[in-house]
């Protein structure tokens, strides 16, 4: 059975996060959704929110679990028995950071592959940073670009009253 976990800061999910995650349902018996908290970070979110995004947005796929984790993803890949890592790909420049991971990682655990997936052309330019810094002026923006229940979320932290 191959357990491909899909690690990521989901701060908060997009529909580039989901079309990666939809792909990987397809390809993989069993997707971990692996949400990292990352205590040098300064997430928008808490890790209970966005496994709660992740989850409403998620439910309809039977072999989809969500999670989260701190550490090393290897070390976390080892408890779940998972042996494939899914990353998406956006650009050039996420391709030479990821390159480095999947080398380390690889030297950690030489039995878990890296997969990459090119990202859906409509979401080459998304990320979460670029939907918090709009949604921070004009979150019905973003509407095209993240779940209802995320929209929902950052109208609520930016105090936008619906009409």
């Amino acid at each position: 059975m191959s357990i491909a976990v899909v690690p990521g800061s989901f701060d908060p999910v997009t529909y580039g996060h989901l079309d990666i995650i939809v792909r990987a349902t397809k390809a993989f018996d069993y997707v971990i959704v692996a949400v990292l908290n990352n205590r040098a970070k300064n997430p928008m979110f808490t890790v209970e929110e966005r496994m709660h995004f992740l989850q409403e947005t998620t439910s309809s796929y039977s072999n989809v679990q969500v999670d989260s984790f701190d550490g090393l993803l290897v070390d976390y890949m080892k408890q779940k028995n998972a042996n494939v890592i899914v990353k998406g790909l956006r650009a050039i420049s996420d391709f030479e950071y990821e390159l480095q991971m999947a080398a380390i990682n690889r030297k950690l655990a030489p039995t878990i592959e890296t997969f990459f997936m090119m990202t859906n052309h409509q979401f080459s330019f998304l990320s979460s940073s670029i939907v918090k810094e709009v949604a921070r002026y004009n979150p019905d923006e973003v509407s095209d670009l993240v779940p209802p229940n995320v929209l929902k979320e950052l109208k609520e932290r930016f105090n936008v009253k619906e009409p």
